[in-house]
């Protein structure tokens, strides 16, 4: 068909009509509802919109979530004509929208099944409640806009419920939030709308991934903030393991770029399944991965070497063991929270030098010396200084005894020293931008 010049529109409905199977609900049957979309109404609230499975709705009806267990009264019922037209009813076979006075979107669940009060019905197969699997720290650059950017927030997850959102509080970067999301997609788009859609300026930390910690008496934590993470005392004493989520990667380019992503996967700790050819020219690879190696530069890294023609696709393959640790960054002993980070034992070497390396790019010098350090598990594995500034305090002293520049020397040395112990190293916004966006590339 063509909805340009018109050519076979008029046999798509009786098409439709021959070749779609009828539902196969009843009406006599107890009520039963898929809620597949939801909308936000600022006069009415949550619109859901609903497939009827079994039975019918009316307004006044009493319906009851199968997820939350929540009860609510129908308020009105009605179909998309295409804008909301009300009726009197909904029946088998029907898709319609229903307002119950649901005041948050977070309280509908897609997927979910409905059903009338007292009258209990099986839920429909495949629901699985939205699990972020990506975290993020959202700081606002300048602190006045913390109202603003928390208004913008509740305004987009309002049409997105699958994001989690909780306050936290930075010692660094102030006040913000810790989001979670589906994925790294998922949160680049939910920033750009930020920007774009509610004109938002926000630093987005680097994204990080739940890890579970096994103690010995058996209980297990799920750590989604590396302050969460335990420390180093607390490892040895008390906790049996530690695991991390793991993804099933699906890797499809020509045959030619084989060895290059081959090596990819084995550099970013992923276990090779198989491989095959699935003809004459291309190959797909199947291999473990853990979720924290491909949340930040993976997706880059395999289309700079397959020459753009490699595609990734991954699916949650559960939590293994791995051998973690927290690794902090320390401006002269003071530690950085907004910088820790935690990661495989393997990468805290070379990422603790890079960024210490950048770090040293990016602050700038002071009237005295700025030690940097990287560390884990209370051992220091990298360090870079910020030298001084120096004010030529025996500029003015032209010959003379010498000990007249040692004394004005000296007793600048002293005033450094004081200095260093009461001074207080801040980061500025731009530094955690540049650190931020190098730490992507």
């Amino acid at each position: 068909m063509s909805a340009k010049t018109g050519l076979g529109v008029d046999h798509v409905l009786p098409s439709v009509i021959e070749k779609v199977p009828p539902p196969d609900g009843s009406i006599d049957r107890p009520f039963k509802a898929l809620l597949f979309d939801t909308w936000y109404d600022k006069y009415v609230g949550v619109i859901s919109l609903m497939a009827i499975k079994d039975g019918s709705i009316k307004k006044g009806d009493r319906i009851v979530s199968m997820h939350s267990n929540t009860k609510y009264e129908v308020a009105e019922v009605g179909i998309m004509h295409p804008e909301p037209v009300a009726t009197t009813s909904l029946q088998v076979g029907q898709v319609g929208y229903i307002t119950c006075n649901m005041r948050s979107v977070s309280e509908a669940h897609v997927g979910d099944t409905f059903y009338k009060e007292k009258e209990p019905v099986e839920a429909l197969p495949g629901f699985v409640p939205a699990k972020s699997m990506v975290f993020s720290g959202v700081f606002p650059i300048d602190a006045d806009e913390f109202d603003r950017l928390d208004e913008s927030i509740q305004k987009l997850t309002l049409n997105d419920s699958s994001v989690s959102v909780h306050k936290e509080t930075s010692a660094a970067l102030g006040q913000g939030w810790r989001l979670g999301f589906l994925g790294t997609l998922h949160m680049d788009v939910f920033r750009q709308r930020l920007e774009e859609e509610y004109n938002a300026n926000v630093l987005i930390t680097a994204p990080t991934v739940p890890y579970q910690i096994k103690y010995r008496d058996g209980t297990t934590t799920f750590i989604r903030t590396p302050a969460d993470f335990p420390g180093a005392g607390t490892m040895q004493d008390f906790v049996e393991c530690t695991m991390e989520p793991y993804v099933l990667a699906t890797l499809i380019f020509p045959e030619r770029y084989l060895g290059p992503m081959l090596d990819l996967c084995t550099t970013h700790r992923g276990e090779i399944q198989n491989h095959t050819f699935i003809d004459e020219s291309r190959v797909m690879v199947k291999c473990r991965l853990p979720m924290a190696d491909i949340v930040t530069d993976f997706f880059d890294k395999l289309k700079s070497r397959s020459q753009g023609f490699g595609s990734f696709d991954y699916e949650e393959a559960g939590y293994d063991t791995s051998d973690l640790v927290k690794m902090e960054v320390l401006l002269n002993g003071e530690p950085v929270d907004a910088l820790a980070a935690v990661m495989h034992r393997s990468n805290v070497v070379n990422t603790g030098r890079e960024m210490a390396r950048r770090l040293k790019d990016v602050i700038r010098r002071q009237l005295f010396d700025i030690n940097i350090q990287t560390a884990a598990n209370g051992k220091v594995v990298a360090r870079e200084t910020v030298k001084q500034l120096r004010k030529n305090v025996t500029a003015r002293c032209y010959g003379g005894d010498v000990t007249r520049k040692m004394k004005l020397l000296n007793k600048q040395k002293e005033g450094k020293k004081r200095m260093k112990k009461f001074g207080k190293v801040e980061l500025p916004q731009e530094a955690f931008l540049t650190v931020m966006a190098k730490g992507g590339e």
